[in-house]
């Protein structure tokens, strides 16, 4: 995997790795509930926006080596569906008050140090990272499959995932005076760019 590489140590036990820093000004993350109840008939199905978030990939040879970390701002989430204001606040004030209880739990962090990859073309890779998210206040394993390419000074991963919100002991609730219900799974979509450091 020589696009994923840095030149190895005279040592065959230290690996040097390439580090990359997300720009989240240039990636999009957001995550998509599905809901239940009357709305759900109209495919009222909400998209949420998540806008601020750091980390940073370490890219090695023996690529089963690299880690990659992220941190989210939990109170940075942000109704991104075409919704009215009314509803919108309503969505935003449950989300940070009731499910991501954002004043507690301020912080969304993913870590992973177990990565496997196979290339698909010049520059191109298919990769998952094994790692855990720890999301209001629980930690669980969490695989995420991403296409990966890099290009030049910077690395791109596209792809998406779910899980579900009893797993991380969040509350399933209802908006809208309930006719808006958000049902257990959420997908999250992501399409992430980072820059090569030094």
């Amino acid at each position: 995997m020589q696009q994923m590489t840095n030149m190895m140590a005279s040592d065959p036990e230290k690996v040097i790795a390439v580090r990359y820093l997300i720009d989240s000004a240039a990636s999009k993350f957001s995550v998509q509930a599905f809901a239940g109840g009357l709305l759900s008939a109209f495919g009222h199905h909400p998209v949420i926006s998540i806008p601020s978030f750091t980390g940073e990939v370490q890219l090695t040879e023996q690529v089963e080596q690299s880690s990659f970390i992220m941190t989210i701002a939990a109170g940075s989430l942000r109704v991104a569906s075409d919704v009215s204001e009314k509803d919108r606040l309503e969505i935003e004030r449950m989300m940070h008050e009731r499910v991501l209880e954002s004043v507690e739990y301020p912080e969304i962090l993913y870590t992973c140090s177990k990565v496997s990859a196979s290339k698909t073309g010049e520059g191109q890779y298919w990769a998952a990272s094994n790692g855990d998210l720890t999301l209001h206040g629980t930690t669980r394993s969490l695989n995420i499959p991403a296409r990966v390419s890099l290009t030049g000074e910077s690395l791109r991963a596209i792809g998406n995932f779910t899980l579900l919100q009893s797993d991380f002991g969040i509350e399933l609730v209802s908006v809208a005076g309930g006719s808006l219900k958000v049902k257990d799974e959420l997908k999250f979509s992501f399409d992430v760019v980072a820059r090569k450091q030094g």
